[in-house]
């Protein structure tokens, strides 16, 4: 049976990288009709905070992503969170010391350091040296009395070969005396993501892991302590890494790309997940689908080994379908409470309507609900110059033919047309700007029906003023 999982630490906001594994994850196991599993890894309690792990549930759960084990759902694995599960890591550190796999290191940091620069000035890959690998007994005995505490490190076996086949990237090649011993648990007592992931994936019986190829380099390092404690391997698949436009990583110098920065500037779950779901995969169809019809053409071996490259009109090409299909209900909400307040109740349909064609996020809305239900219309020189070519006479018909035909806006337009002989961009333009300050946007009878006739003629004469300044 499928079993996939996502395990975050919660030391900041989920950012896109993250996400997209947790998506992968996710649609694989739908897809195989398997389970999904959320595992919270909060081991490094300097930087680990409520706070992130809150905001984690809460964004993943807004973008549709349910797990069925895991925080708020339980199951036979608990507890789901690794600060809680100490006592399980601790039995598999004795079972590790006494099988002599496993040794204590006094080193500090400025040793480890020193040891690093040396073996790089020598051209060398930087490993640990082995310093306290043969310590005796009474030596730790005698220097955890004085008071030092030491970190416990792996015993790397020598001129090993790890092979794996990566599922995504295909067959890899390690050798153990290119990693050198690596700490399992912490000078502080805490547990290493090194030991404790792997730990974890065996005893929650994770068959499949999907992750960031940053973690390429732990798989041999974790398939090793899962060797020598006789426990079960998943079979691991690393993506590639999502690049910026410039083709550097993805980081904040590109934008703000942590889910909770989408989800607050308004951006739609489901078209996050249709934008994600096609970083690196393949999909034939070209509509927005939801996440049943995702899982359903998700194919593991159409995941592309080449770095997914971040492009934001992507994006905002699926937002865009997604604001399409919102219900006015649904669209009412998204607007939010700032904007809702200035549109009056009767209004309220036709703003929406009107939006869904013209908008991509909801700040948009709020220049477009300022012109319509404000009368405080500025103009920039640009369009003064189109008004002061439309002339005084322009608009002196228009508030004629407005007084006569109201909010019959097409007979307004004809008769301008015909009474002064101009038609298409020296027709609609000077119309366009006087009711909305602005040079595009909906269509014109749309902007009457919202704006009503008495606000028409207001608007008019307010642009005839303009140019009689």
């Amino acid at each position: 049976m499928v079993r996939t999982r996502f395990s975050p630490s919660p030391t900041g906001m989920i950012h896109l990288g993250n996400v997209r594994s947790a998506l992968f994850s996710a649609l694989y196991a739908k897809h195989a009709h398997g389970t999904f599993i959320l595992r919270i890894e909060d081991t490094d309690q300097s930087r680990s905070e409520e706070k992130f792990t809150e905001s984690m549930l809460s964004d993943l759960t807004w973008l549709g992503m349910h797990w069925q084990e895991g925080p708020g759902v339980d199951g036979p694995h608990m507890p789901y969170f690794q600060s809680q599960r100490g006592d399980i890591y601790s039995r598999y550190y004795k079972q590790l010391e006494e099988s002599g796999l496993a040794y204590p290191c006094f080193c500090s940091d400025q040793e480890l350091a020193l040891h690093r620069k040396l073996q790089l000035s020598r051209g060398h890959a930087p490993r640990y040296p082995g310093t306290c690998r043969k310590l005796s007994k009474e030596i730790v005995a005698e220097r955890i009395a004085q008071g030092k505490k030491p970190a416990l490190r792996f015993l790397v076996p020598q001129n090993k070969d790890i092979d794996f086949l990566d599922i995504v990237k295909g067959p890899q090649h390690f050798n153990s005396d290119d990693i050198g011993d690596f700490i399992i648990r912490r000078a502080d007592g805490s547990s290493s993501f090194m030991f404790c992931n792997a730990i974890d994936d065996s005893l929650m019986q994770i068959s499949h892991v999907i992750r960031g190829e940053d973690h390429l380099s732990n798989t041999p390092r974790q398939l090793m302590i899962l060797e020598a404690l006789k426990m079960s391997s998943p079979q691991y698949g690393h993506l590639s890494l999502i690049m910026g436009d410039d083709g550097s990583k993805l980081s904040k110098r590109h934008g703000s790309f942590s889910l909770h920065d989408l989800r607050a500037e308004g951006y739609l779950p489901i078209a996050v997940m249709n934008y994600l779901a096609r970083l690196s995969h393949t999909y034939e169809e070209q509509r927005l689908l939801n996440i049943e019809e995702l899982a359903q053409a998700f194919n593991i071996e159409k995941i592309s080994r080449a770095p997914a490259r971040f492009d934001k009109n992507q994006l905002l090409h699926w937002q865009k379908e997604a604001v399409l299909k919102l219900d006015v209900n649904p669209a009412w909400e998204w607007l939010g409470h700032t904007i809702q307040e200035k549109i009056p109740v009767d209004k309220r349909d036709l703003f929406i309507e009107m939006m869904r064609k013209n908008i991509v996020l909801p700040h948009e809305a709020m220049v477009w609900a300022e012109r319509f239900f404000e009368n405080n219309l500025t103009f920039s020189d640009e369009q003064l110059v189109v008004l002061s070519e439309a002339g005084d006479m322009f608009f002196e018909k228009a508030i004629e033919a407005v007084n006569k035909h109201g909010l019959d806006l097409k007979t307004v337009l004809d008769e301008l047309k015909n009474v002064l002989g101009v038609s298409g961009k020296r027709l609609f333009m000077p119309v366009r700007i006087a009711l909305t300050g602005e040079d595009h946007g909906p269509e014109l009878i749309h902007i009457a029906t919202l704006l009503g006739a008495k606000a028409m003629l207001q608007r008019f004469q307010s642009a005839q003023h303009q140019l009689r300044k």
